[in-house]
């Protein structure tokens, strides 16, 4: 296929996606989808009936609530009745929405409760989830994990495809832990949330997991196939009206004191420094939210996971900080041809718009003075735009680097859109990245098999490199005993998205997965998964340049251990002579090898769990035995701590290397609002180790005090070197109007 060929067909397809829609259509489409689903309707009350938030349902209005009472089994018998009794109860007043949880429990004293910690893993034990989607766009959506022990997580479920649980807001959460088992009480308000105006219908989905039966329970979704992040199936929360965001503003300032020394320059004191600045947020609509940041902080962003590069090709490093993740579903592009985290494959490769960009030059980070955004929906159309100006740098002075993106509903729950991206962080280029994409998807393929494909164009303007386009088809089937998914991705030579992420250029990816899902009962084995998938790179002459045939089998038993053994067949064509760490040289030439790799995983609803896994043995024209471990302890709510290791021993004729990654985490939460989390890190290769100590109490909803104390050094022999230490003290309040 060509490049002309593959760019009109995306072209086509877009266009025909814009011209198919009408509003007939899609009204009959749409009435079938929603006649499928169960619906509640909320109660109204007055705001002097409000339940108090003390995880005590003895308060009166709770006998007035809606009440949903039949949850059934996601897994591990998909339908069947749940093993336990949830009873939800659901209020609202002009201010909040409140719920109500009680999760009976037959064995109250074996329920797994692990994780206190706020945005920790609350996964990991017994817990109940709940999702909002006001719209609904049966795309994205709010969630709330909370478990027995009051630990909570806030997260945005983002195209049903991801989860970013670095999201946060203002809500109010008790729990606590009775005779039959533990209730929840949470109040969220609306002024917290973005949705469309008069919008009376919401998605909404009420799931439990009781963690030592491996058990996941759900009000209406019951699909083991889609992702855990897929919202197209939740029932209707209906009734909401004339409710109250206030002014729809809010102010967070902040003031930061701190300190930095580095240990390696004379006279470099250790002088302590201040610093104020916050942010602004204002509901221009009830669905669309302007932000104004001033002075941006990220001292509050976990040490990235420190990674060793044995390809050719630049890895990619996912965003931390909670300022560009707060509303990333709006500047979401490309539906599954872009998978964010995906370090190991092409999926990230030419994305339009990649966060981490902004705040960085050439590896080196640079202050965000001032910048605006918008976020949420206006009209019928989703809306996402931002505009920062960040710090001069030892090359240029300062940049403004911009992106918008526009996307409209079509269908029952598809969407088409476009963005643009303005800018270059470095300031050595004009660039400016334009595109569009449609992403459709409906439940009801072969009756009701769920049926999604992904379609989208790009093209950069570049004043060095000249203009180039990138295109991408992804197709998507998940369904259950048979599923699959296939991928085509096409990013020409001279593509450079600036504000975007591209690691390999001039080249045609392909990519295909296909797997057979059989689930038992009443059997040591909860489910086998056998799976094949082939990715082929070619350049734009269709000459291949590298292949992964894979075929992997993996068995889940009922107590939620994993084994997968996986048989990799690779084929490199290397153009010319590149670097291995270590300085292990593979000249230019055609290599053919095959791995075979081991993983075991025992159960994290465990106090100890273990992920270990070996790949071995042939790697290039030489050998590699690569290894992973991972042990984390949880011995109560309170403590969380976890080591990992990663070895890698390659010996190739062009040279030999032994390579350690080190890394060290716990946690000690002495409520669900205070915590203590530590990092440590240390490779051998830069021989680089890094720490970092976070203390943070938010002691109410939006107010928080946060200390960091971060130690970096280099360890060349038996000692260690300190190389910078710094220290910060960060004070935030947050005022609603």
């Amino acid at each position: 296929m060509s490049l002309g060929s593959f760019s009109r067909m995306c072209i086509a397809a877009l266009a025909a996606a814009l011209f198919l829609w009408h509003g007939g259509a899609a009204s009959a489409q749409n009435a079938d989808f929603l006649a499928s689903k169960p619906t509640i309707r909320a109660v109204r009350i007055d705001p002097s009936e409000a339940p108090t938030i003390d995880a005590d349902l003895n308060d009166p209005v709770w006998a007035k609530a809606a009440v949903i009472d039949e949850f059934r089994q996601r897994s591990p018998t998909p339908g069947a009745p749940a093993s336990e009794r949830t009873v939800a109860r659901i209020l609202y007043d002009e201010n909040n929405l409140y719920f109500a949880i009680y999760a009976y429990d037959s064995e109250p004293d074996r329920l797994v409760v692990r994780s206190m910690q706020r945005d920790g893993q609350i996964y990991t034990g017994d817990n109940i989830a709940i999702t909002l989607d006001p719209g609904p766009t049966w795309r994205n959506a709010y969630t709330f994990q909370i478990g027995p022990s009051g630990g909570r997580q806030d997260a945005l479920r983002l195209n049903n495809t991801e989860e970013l649980n670095a999201w946060n807001t203002i809500w109010t959460l008790r729990a606590a832990q009775v005779a039959d088992g533990y209730i929840l009480e949470m109040a969220i308000p609306f002024r917290s949330l973005s949705y469309p105006p008069g919008e009376a219908d919401w998605g909404l989905e009420i799931a439990r997991n009781i963690r030592r039966k491996n058990e996941s329970v759900r009000w209406s979704s019951h699909d083991p196939a889609l992702s855990f992040a897929d919202v197209s199936q939740a029932g209707i929360l209906t009734g909401i009206s004339d409710v109250n965001q206030g002014l729809g503003l809010d102010l967070q300032p902040y003031v930061l004191f701190g300190s930095k020394h580095n240990w390696q320059q004379s006279g470099d004191g250790a002088g302590l420094t201040a610093t104020a600045g916050g942010n602004a947020f204002y509901k221009i609509t009830p669905a669309l939210t302007g932000t104004l940041t001033f002075n941006t902080d990220f001292s509050d962003a976990p040490l990235d996971a420190r990674q060793v590069n044995t390809t050719r090709f630049s890895l990619f490093t996912p965003e931390t900080r909670d300022f560009f993740l707060q509303d990333a579903g709006a500047f979401e592009f490309g539906g599954r041809g872009f998978t964010r985290g995906n370090n190991d494959r092409a999926d990230n490769n030419g994305r339009p718009f990649f966060s981490r960009n902004i705040g960085l030059a050439g590896g080196i980070p640079v202050s965000i003075i001032a910048g605006g955004k918008i976020s949420g929906e206006y009209a019928g159309f989703g809306i996402g735009a931002l505009s920062v100006v960040t710090d001069d740098t030892p090359s240029a002075p300062h940049q403004v680097l911009s992106v918008a993106r526009i996307t409209r509903p079509v269908f029952e729950n598809s969407k088409v859109g476009f963005i643009v991206t303005n800018g270059d962080p470095t300031g050595a280029t004009e660039n400016t990245v334009a595109g569009g994409d449609f992403q459709y998807r409906t439940g009801n393929l072969f009756g009701n098999k769920t049926f999604a494909a992904d379609i989208s164009f790009q093209r950069s303007f570049s004043d060095t490199l000249g203009d180039d386009n990138a295109l991408s088809l992804a197709l998507n089937f998940p369904n259950e005993p048979w599923g699959g998914d296939l991928s085509i991705k096409q990013i020409g030579r001279n593509f450079s998205p600036e504000l975007g992420f591209v690691n390999r250029t001039d080249i045609r990816f392909y990519e295909g997965n296909f797997r057979h899902i059989t689930r038992y009962r009443d059997s040591w084995l909860r489910e086998t998964n056998l799976s094949t998938s082939q990715i082929l790179v070619t350049d734009l002459d269709n000459h291949l340049e590298s292949r992964l045939s894979e075929v992997a089998a993996e068995i889940e038993t009922a107590r939620n251990n994993f084994v997968t053994v996986t048989v990799s067949n690779y084929f490199e064509d290397i153009p010319s002579p590149f670097d291995l760490p270590g300085n292990v040289i593979v000249p230019q030439g055609e290599y053919n090898w095959t791995t075979i790799g081991l993983e075991v995983q025992t159960s994290n609803a465990w106090p100890f769990s273990v992920e270990a896994g070996i790949i071995c043995c042939d790697f290039y024209d030489g050998t590699n035995i690569e290894g992973s471990l991972t042990m984390v302890y949880r011995p109560s709510p309170y403590f969380t701590g976890e080591f990992s290791y990663e070895p890698a021993f390659i010996d190739l004729p062009g040279g030999e290397t032994d390579i350690h990654l080190f890394a060290l985490e716990g946690t000690v939460n002495f409520t669900p609002d205070m915590e203590i989390a530590f990092q440590a890190q240390y490779d051998n290769l830069s021989k680089a180790f890094g720490s970092l100590a976070r203390f943070r109490w938010e002691y109410s909803p939006g107010n928080e005090v946060f200390v960091a104390f971060g130690q970096s050094a280099d360890i060349p022999g038996s000692r260690l070197r300190a190389q910078t230490t710094q220290f910060t003290v960060r004070l935030i309040r947050t005022f609603q109007f």
